[in-house]
């Protein structure tokens, strides 16, 4: 029975639903062919009973048997009053062995308060007869049997003409029904099709992934599946892409941050081997080397916290979200900003209040960021505007030299620096600066963008979550 079951399960969909047609079918035929078959049966006999009746109706008039039966109609007259048996006119009498059954019809008739009775006999070597009984004048009872040979082979004949049509049209049916199923399911093969070409794609370090659904036709709901299937593989395909360029940022991301450690791990070990080797020969230069180390690992650790902050916000770290004030946050990192870099004039300009619900310290990074940049990219003494506008939105400008065009596409990409031979001390920038910028405005739902020719370069971030208190 399981075998049975792996069988017809592993049989196509187009020709399990073309058997099932058929069964349907021969159904419906079997249930069609019987009803014309056993209507056409009673239409016939109904014709036989009317016969009869107006033939005994017509020999029976006016008392007298004026006219003959049928070809081979059997008839007898009983007589009720002294149960004799006499024939019509010179039809002659039924086969003695058959009487009986005439004359039990007609004593049935005699016996109830019905005038007519019909029943169905069978006379010896004569085969099934249709018989009536109906009374007449004297008290006679008239009984005539009717052959239905030919109405049995007439409903034989319609039968087998029954069974040979619509067994015919169950062929061409389940036949004509598998071409066109498998026609109609043609667009579910391709689309199998297609699942097997994916499986074919090595789409562990695949970026693309080419293969789509094609052809038309199928029907409304063909057509809409292939539209969702092709859907689905454009998903997949953007999500390749995403996982590509992301595996792409992070494998540079790794390079570039192992070179920038890199950098003051020499250094501090340069200077470590020159602080031993003045301790031993030169004592006076100990304090030199000491403060060299110093620096490269305040260097170090200012490069390792800018990637944990870039690795969390990656991570979607939740924010400290809390309202707050931006025009308080702008503010107290402009004064932080005038008193670090006295020969930078920086305007402040600002409405009373604006309140934005976000991450204080974040966003004071932002701001924090943006200046030092200006400080550490720029001549002294060139001028620094700092705006926050009542919707959120803050811009920095300052009047240096500018960006060059070719370098604002990518000023937002990690360890990108305008100019790679800067010197990387503290003071030159460990390029993530920006990065780190982006990253937070981000990660409060806003945008930073660039604006930048010679003579003035301006920062616009907009956080979209700011309103006029």
């Amino acid at each position: 029975m399981t075998s049975r079951m792996n069988r017809w399960q592993r049989t196509p969909l187009g020709t399990r639903l073309a058997l099932a047609l058929g069964v349907l079918a021969l159904v419906v035929f079997g249930i069609v062919g019987t009803v014309l078959v056993t209507s056409t049966r009673d239409y016939l006999a109904r014709q036989l009973d009317d016969q009869m009746k107006n033939t005994q109706t017509e020999q029976s008039k006016y008392g007298r048997f004026k006219s003959k039966a049928p070809y081979r109609w059997q008839q007898l007259v009983y007589n009720t009053a002294d149960g004799t048996i006499s024939q019509v006119g010179d039809t002659g009498l039924p086969p003695a062995q058959d009487i009986d059954e005439f004359v039990a019809l007609a004593r049935k008739v005699s016996g109830t308060r019905e005038d007519h009775a019909y029943e169905t006999i069978f006379i010896q070597d004569l085969g099934p007869y249709r018989a009536r009984a109906c009374q007449i004048s004297g008290g006679n009872i008239l009984v005539s049997a009717a052959p239905i040979t030919e109405l049995n082979s007439t409903v034989r004949w319609l039968l087998i003409v029954s069974i040979s049509a619509f067994g015919a049209a169950l062929v061409v049916l389940v036949v004509a029904g598998r071409i066109v199923l498998r026609r109609g399911l043609r667009p579910l093969s391709d689309m199998a099709s297609t699942a097997h070409d994916i499986t074919s794609h090595d789409l562990t370090d695949s970026s693309h992934l080419p293969v789509r659904a094609k052809g038309v036709g199928g029907g409304p709901e063909v057509e809409e599946l292939r539209t969702s299937f092709n859907v689905m593989l454009d998903h997949i395909d953007a999500s390749l892409s995403a996982r590509t360029a992301a595996e792409q940022r992070l494998r540079r991301f790794i390079a570039d941050a192992s070179h920038e450690l890199r950098t003051p791990l020499t250094s501090i070990r340069g200077y470590s081997d020159l602080f031993r080797y003045a301790a031993a020969n030169e004592p006076a230069e100990r304090e030199a080397h000491l403060a060299k180390i110093r620096e490269e690992t305040e260097r170090m650790s200012v490069l390792v916290d800018d990637l944990l902050l870039l690795a969390r916000l990656d991570a979607d770290t939740p924010l400290r979200l809390e309202d707050g004030d931006l025009v308080e946050i702008a503010s107290a990192a402009a004064q932080a900003f005038v008193a670090a870099h006295p020969d930078y004039p920086l305007d402040f300009d600002a409405p009373g209040r604006v309140h934005v619900h976000g991450d204080p310290m974040r966003l004071r990074q932002v701001m924090d960021n943006l200046l030092a940049n200006i400080a550490r990219h720029t001549p002294p003494g060139t001028s620094v505007e700092l705006k926050v506008s009542k919707d959120a939105v803050v811009t920095v400008t300052d009047t240096g030299p500018g960006i060059l065009p070719e370098h604002q596409a990518r000023i937002f990409d990690r360890f990108y620096r305008i100019d790679d031979s800067r010197s990387r001390t503290i003071g030159g920038g460990t390029g993530l600066g920006l990065s780190i910028v982006h990253s937070i405005v981000s990660a409060h739902g806003g945008t930073v963008n660039l604006s930048s020719q010679p003579g003035r370069t301006t920062f616009i971030i907009s956080l979209n979550t700011g309103q006029l208190s």
